[in-house]
């Protein structure tokens, strides 16, 4: 039996957006700013997907933008952000659990003469409001945190972070990555209080390569690519038009009725694995329950990744963007060396069954019984 439970690296691609992709590559392939028929039809696949990614945003389709994926969508957002606001201050608050295409840019944004505070954890993997609240003044200019984190699942106090910033009559704009949240739980723009989303489509069963970042209207944030007319100039060059229209193909097949299913196979791990000598759960229990990360103490996780793979189960260690280096999220957390060595993240989709994680929850128990531990 094979059991893909790493849905928060990529997803597989629906049917029905990978049907979407390939009429576009061989029917619908016209340039979609072409004053032809070919380019009309183009176009209006763009609108039709930029329609379902607003409405699943509860946003307008104006304030939509497509680009290349998620780290395309948090760069632009965190310099684009930064340089149209920096005579307003030079501060920039963000997690210590960010997604690396944030935590970089961040690095880069110091060169540059930005202050950047980076907010640290609890042992539950959330972010303190009271820290948040202290670190914001009137010379912040962005504030970035994740909806849902992509190592831990552990579900971000996203929600209040605007009303904190109006509270502290900072001029800071709000970013907030919804990548592991966007069509897993219910994100509403408007609500949100957020300035600048960012979504990708290859984690829900769309292709990669393509991501889209949300600007409320009215708010500024300066492009970091120049040449076109494409995207209202935010985001310039010939749009990838088959991975867009797949985009809006797998928005619309999404069903938050899908976490029903999901919450039995995370249980049906989360269960299992509590039961096992020497295994720790890292995800609070409140975590998103597409996510679960948890430690197999003295088994590294290379070590465990391998043997899961021999058996066509296959997990990760952490974020993919990581390429297996040693979780800086863990790290802040503040899991012991051993633990955050051990650390493996399993993550399921709406083609996962019970099946599959019983089959897992078997072999895990033999790694785990059968591999030495250090």
């Amino acid at each position: 039996m094979q059991v893909y439970f790493d849905n928060s690296a990529t997803t597989r691609v629906s049917e029905a957006a990978a049907r979407k992709a390939y009429e576009m590559m061989t029917e619908g392939f016209g340039n979609p700013s072409s004053l032809h028929t070919m380019g009309f039809r183009a176009e209006e696949e763009l609108s039709i997907a930029r329609r379902a990614v607003a409405g699943a945003l509860g946003a307008q389709e104006r304030e939509i933008y497509f680009l290349s994926g998620a780290t395309e969508a948090n760069n632009l957002a965190l310099f684009g952000a930064s340089e149209s606001k920096k005579r307003a201050g030079n501060k920039i608050v963000v997690s210590m659990i960010e997604h690396s295409s944030v935590i970089d840019a961040c690095k880069r944004l110091e060169a540059l003469g930005f202050e950047v505070t980076y907010l640290k954890p609890g042992s539950d993997g959330k972010i303190s409001l009271e820290e948040l609240e202290a670190a914001i003044d009137e010379r912040t200019i962005l504030v970035s945190l994740m909806a849902v984190n992509n190592e831990t699942g552990a579900i971000q106090p996203y929600d209040k972070v605007s009303k904190i910033i109006k509270k502290k009559n900072s001029p800071a704009l709000f970013h907030c990555d919804c990548v592991q949240a966007f069509c897993k739980i219910p994100i509403k723009a408007k609500r949100l209080g957020a300035d600048l989303i960012s979504v990708t489509a290859h984690k829900i069963h769309g292709p990669k390569g393509v991501g889209a970042l949300y600007i409320k209207r009215g708010t500024r944030i300066i492009p970091q690519h120049y040449g076109g007319e494409q995207e209202g100039r935010i985001r310039p060059g010939t749009q990838a038009s088959p991975l867009i229209a797949a985009f809006g193909v797998a928005v619309k097949e999404a069903d938050f009725a899908d976490v029903l299913n999901i919450r039995k196979i995370r249980d049906t791990v989360r269960d299992f694995v509590s039961e096992l000598e020497g295994v720790y759960i890292n995800s609070p229990d409140d975590a998103l329950e597409y996510i679960l990360n948890f430690s197999v103490e003295g088994i590294k996780s290379e070590t465990m990744l391998h043997y899961l793979a021999e058996n066509e189960i296959y997990v990760s260690s952490g974020s993919a963007c990581s390429h297996g280096k040693r979780s800086y999220v863990l790290d802040s957390m503040g899991l012991s060396r051993s633990r955050a060595d051990s650390a493996l993240r399993v993550s399921f989709s709406r083609y996962n069954t019970i099946e599959q994680a019983e089959y897992f929850c078997g072999v895990l128990k033999k790694a785990s019984e059968n591999l030495v531990r250090k």
